[in-house]
């Protein structure tokens, strides 16, 4: 029996290795780009960084060191150069495949980096298997800017899975609507019309705000705004500001919202401050044929009627006076219950001796300053425009 020679000997004290088997590395050497692992064989392992992960630009420096043990696949047992090719990803996507699988039976609900921006959606990797999810079950609402997603922690269940075709669908939007939906219940559950509660601006429009009140969003609508006039709600308010609002209104899931506090209700002391007989000044706020709005404060606008803008005829208000030209004039009714309050120029410029001395039967001028039916003004101008 001829004798081995030292050759042979170590040969056979090898292990043999076939493409596809999982086997022990030990690292012996680490670069940027690629890892050499001790496997038992005749030859060592090559990992590069495309097999080790779909990440790109990992530097294996920084997560690989020598002495590292690893299990790892081989991917070529004979590159050409009698180097073995080794895969780590492969292996982890085997495994990853069971754990997407799981998740999936399971409705689990899986956390992961968002690792690319795409056209149409985002792209996380969990276990080295690459799930995409789609732009239209990122959110809720309409995205139309992903990138703030860019190397975000994000959850997510996986709505779609087919290995065969490597398709891996994740779904946030589902997540998002259910946890609105246990805010909304809490919510609602614990407010009513009259309390005052504090959201966050989300969308401001030209007819006014959307505010999210923890799960609901409440309509901030332009006439609730303010006391006065809000001509541009873009210009009041900022997305993400935020407010103190009353709820005004609660129907079904629709909160309507106000910012007319009552402790700020202009009209709370405008009976002492505008009775009638008192003498007040404004800015005209806007006009129409039969008359002038005078602004008293921000709240409460008052009728200055055509006829009482000044002793000779007008034609109409624009004649003679302009949108916030300051003006005084005397209130001769005063409708708390509606509201309304008219004015007069005209009685100012009455003389009080021509009042003092003349007979009340022929007193013209003073005939004219009367109170004002605003309603009864406002309805027969419609009735002439539409005729």
């Amino acid at each position: 029996m001829s004798e081995l020679t030292f050759e042979q000997m170590l040969e056979e004290s090898l292990k043999t290795i076939h493409t596809g088997e999982v086997i022990e590395g030990t690292v012996i050497d680490v670069k940027p780009d690629e890892a050499i692992l001790n496997i038992g064989y005749k030859s060592d392992g090559i990992l590069t960084r495309n097999e080790y992960t779909n990440e790109p630009n990992v530097d294996l420096t920084a997560i690989l060191n020598p002495g590292d043990k690893m299990e790892v696949k081989v991917l070529k047992v004979n590159d050409g150069e009698g180097q073995v090719l080794l895969t780590y990803k492969r292996l982890a996507a085997d495994r990853g495949n069971k754990r997407i699988e799981e998740a999936y039976n399971n409705r689990e609900v899986l956390t992961a980096k968002v690792s690319q921006v795409l056209d149409g959606g985002l792209s996380v990797v969990v276990d080295e298997v690459r799930i995409f999810i789609p732009a239209s079950l990122v959110s809720d609402i309409y995205e139309k800017d992903l990138n703030k997603y860019a190397g975000q922690d994000i959850e997510f269940v996986i709505s779609e899975y087919n290995p065969k075709r490597r398709r891996y669908i994740g779904d946030r939007k589902q997540l998002i609507v259910a946890k609105k939906a246990e805010m909304q219940k809490e919510l609602f559950a614990k407010i009513s019309a009259g309390d005052v509660i504090e959201g966050t601006v989300k969308n401001v429009t030209d007819f006014g705000a959307f505010i999210d009140l923890g799960g609901v969003d409440g309509l901030l609508h332009i006439s609730e705004m303010s006391w006065g006039r809000v001509e541009n709600p873009k210009k009041v308010f900022k997305v993400g500001e935020t407010l103190k609002v009353l709820i005004k209104d609660i129907d079904g899931t629709k909160v309507a919202l106000s910012l007319k506090f009552d402790d700020s209700n202009p009209w709370k002391n405008a009976s002492t401050k505008y009775a009638v007989g008192k003498e007040v000044t404004g800015k005209v706020a806007r006009m129409t044929d039969f008359g002038a709005f005078v602004e008293l404060e921000p709240g409460i606008d008052a009728l200055l009627h055509v006829s009482q803008i000044a002793k000779e005829h007008i034609e109409k208000p624009s004649d003679v006076l302009s949108v916030g030209q300051e003006v005084t004039a005397k209130v001769v009714d005063f409708n708390e219950e509606g509201k309304k309050i008219s004015l007069s120029i005209k009685a100012l410029l009455v003389p009080d001796t021509a009042k003092e001395t003349a007979p009340v039967e022929t007193a013209e001028d003073d005939s004219d300053v009367v109170s004002v039916d605003i309603d009864a003004v406002i309805a027969k101008q419609e009735a002439e425009d539409a005729e």
